[in-house]
């Protein structure tokens, strides 16, 4: 084991005694968990040659840390559970098409006031290759911001605004591949053997053809196949998701000690939490699928290790959109528990929430939740009703069959809902990457549009209109009902449309997930508080959902969700057992009317419930039961003693 030397490298700015004695409790208290990590990944001797240049790397990183970045490195270590408080909402977006541009972005700071964010995510921003560039996640420098956002003074500026605010800033970090126009590519093309043992290259089909025998497609339509030729290096190239990104070889210590960097530039520039994108395919191994191997938690751990040591303020969450069943190990598991991401998406929540609206049912939104297992208490998940992605319908047959229905049968039906082919259906979504082979159709679409919100925004709030809107405010109830941070993608909160001109844009014309990232309309956002509109009302919805769940400690990260068996098919129950009292979720997924038994409230010490969304004791019926109107949501809690 290599033996710590915490002293300055020679191009680090210098440190006075108490800094350099705080640096080096750190690297006591998390050394240990990187050496660790490093030891999973990594042979004896590749340890002893990465792990100083890894703490060299760290000092200087504290050591040209921003004084106000350590101040809030101290306020995050005097309060850990910052990510967990019922305070967290967050909003996602593109930079461009929310605000122009990062300077734009200080200019919308009252509008995201309004709703009461305090975590942005903008989407990606580094440099990314020229023309086609997945959105942005095919990065050709992560150094540098896109010419036509700004640049990384702009972003620092930004950052020191939003902390004004009490926003965190949110931005992604590709890790398992980069731009086949990334400086690390081309110097591998030019022949450099030290870039080229960057990525994955075989001569010939022999290794591909074998690792293809158990790997899935991601972009069957437009990507077929996880292997690409490149003419310049004489060789095929591991390429998961497009021809033009590189997928890295993360068994090589020094793809490793550069991510370290990146890492530390990007939480010096003010970034609070990075998202580690395309997490679950970082790691090879032949015979398997590529996905979730038990490195990837071991990198994840060396990763956060080492931001703890250098920049204790930055936090990690897992872009890991696995089976239900894989998701909870990107919390921490076994020996990682507490050491890898602090965030993960709840795909399986997202998933169940369209689910029930199309079925009008709860039952198996309640089996497939039920069965997930619980989360480590320090971890939090994100919870979202949309996001940039489309849906895939991460349905197990396991789950369909235990309550009497088709995996592949009930799978078919969603998008067929969500695309308006199914008769009756209001949605108006479209289809995105049909893979005739397996049946899979996943679905683009706004939450509004999914939900048969009209696009006029001047439509009158009435009759189906206004139900269509009750929807959409128990979705967002769901979501900011269930613990966790809250994100709301860019253009929900204001019942915003499909893009009608989604295709119309160079380079969009192929992927209908653009539909959904419509550009922020000047005209909404110009109603937003006017109740009588369509982005009104859903705007006022949303900002006081998020006031009500503010000032709610039973929705702190760090109390379990549990969902309760139905009394009513129609009725999500959920329940939190928080030491000021019992709180539970009462959501009607249908449009009628429908209850709740009165004795469930004495079960859980609710017999004086108040619904913390009205404010008012809780609304009973004729009959003595909890009764919610079409689409209603009710949050009870014990009135305070």
């Amino acid at each position: 084991m290599p033996a710590i030397d915490a002293s300055s490298p020679a191009d680090a700015p210098p440190l006075d005694a108490a800094s350099s004695e705080l640096f080096e409790l750190r690297v006591e208290r998390w050394w240990p968990d990187v050496l660790a990590g490093l030891g999973e990944i990594y042979a004896p001797a590749q340890v002893a040659q990465v792990a100083p240049r890894l703490l060299a790397a760290a000092r200087r990183a504290f050591a040209e840390r921003d004084p106000e970045l350590r101040r809030l490195d101290l306020r995050r270590s005097l309060r850990p559970d910052w990510l967990q408080s019922p305070r967290m909402l967050g909003y996602a977006a593109y930079t461009e098409r929310f605000a122009g541009d990062l300077r734009g972005i200080q200019d919308r700071l009252g509008y995201l006031g309004d709703l009461g964010v305090t975590y942005l995510h903008l989407m990606p921003l580094l440099t990314p290759r020229e023309g086609d560039s997945d959105g942005g996640y095919a990065v050709a420098d992560y150094r540098s911001v896109r010419p036509d956002l700004g640049d990384m003074d702009d972003l620092r500026d930004l950052t020191a605004r939003l902390r004004e605010h009490g926003v965190s800033l949110v931005l992604d970090l590709v890790l398992n591949h980069v731009a086949a126009e990334h400086e690390w590519a081309r110097r591998a093309r030019a022949g450099e053997d030290r870039y080229r043992a960057y990525f994955h290259v075989h001569p010939d089909r022999t290794m591909p053809d074998a690792y293809e025998a158990t790997l899935p497609e991601v972009f069957p339509d437009f990507a077929p196949g996880n292997f690409t030729w490149d003419d310049e290096m004489s060789a095929w190239v591991w390429t998961t998701f497009n021809a033009f990104q590189w997928d890295l070889d993360w068994g090589n210590p020094d793809v490793l000690a550069e991510f370290v960097d990146i890492v530390f530039a990007l939480a010096n520039a003010g970034v609070e939490v990075l998202r580690l994108d395309a997490i679950a395919f970082m790691w090879k191994e032949l015979g398997t699928n590529c996905q979730g191997r038990p490195q990837v938690h071991a990198i994840t751990q060396v990763l956060r290790a080492m931001a703890r040591i250098a920049c204790p303020a930055l936090a990690f969450k897992a872009e890991a959109i696995v089976a239900p069943s894989e998701l909870i190990a990107y919390l921490g598991t076994t020996k990682y528990t507490g050491k890898v991401s602090d965030l993960a998406y709840h795909n399986s929540l997202m998933v169940q929430i369209w689910s029930m609206l199309a079925c009008k049912d709860v039952r198996l939104a309640t089996h497939a939740l039920q069965a997930l297992p619980p989360a480590p208490s320090t971890a939090t998940w994100i919870t979202y009703a949309r996001c940039h992605d489309d849906i895939g319908w991460a349905v197990s047959d396991e789950d369909a069959a235990a309550v009497g229905a088709s995996g592949f049968g009930h799978r078919a039906f969603l998008s067929d809902w969500y695309s308006g082919q199914f008769p009756g259906s209001w949605a108006d979504g479209l289809v995105f990457q049909e893979n005739p082979a397996t049946g899979d159709r996943r679905i683009s679409g706004t939450a509004a549009s999914l939900l048969g919100v009209p696009a006029d925004a001047d439509a009158p709030v009435e009759g189906e209109a206004e139900l269509a809107l009750a929807g959409l405010r128990l979705a967002h109830a769901m979501v900011l009902g269930w613990g966790g941070v809250p994100v709301i993608w860019s253009g929900d909160e204001l019942a915003a449309p499909n893009d009608p001109d989604w295709a119309s844009e160079p380079g969009h014309e192929a992927d209908n997930r653009w539909a959904h990232r419509p550009r922020l309309e000047e005209g909404r956002v110009a109603r937003r508080h006017d109740r009588d509109s369509v982005p009104g009302r859903a705007f006022t919805d949303l900002a006081a959902l998020a006031r009500v769940r503010a000032a709610l400690p039973h929705l702190h990260a760090s109390v379990p969700t549990r969902v309760l068996d139905p009394d009513d098919p129609g009725v999500l129950v959920t329940h939190r057992a928080h030491p000021l009292g019992d709180f539970v979720g009462l959501y009607n997924v249908t449009p009628e009317w429908r209850s709740w038994p009165s004795w469930r409230l004495e079960d859980h010490g609710l017999a004086d419930a108040t619904d913390a969304l009205t404010g008012a004791p809780v609304r009973r019926g004729d009959d003595g039961h909890v009764w919610l109107p079409p689409y209603g949501a009710a949050w009870l809690v014990a009135p305070e003693r």
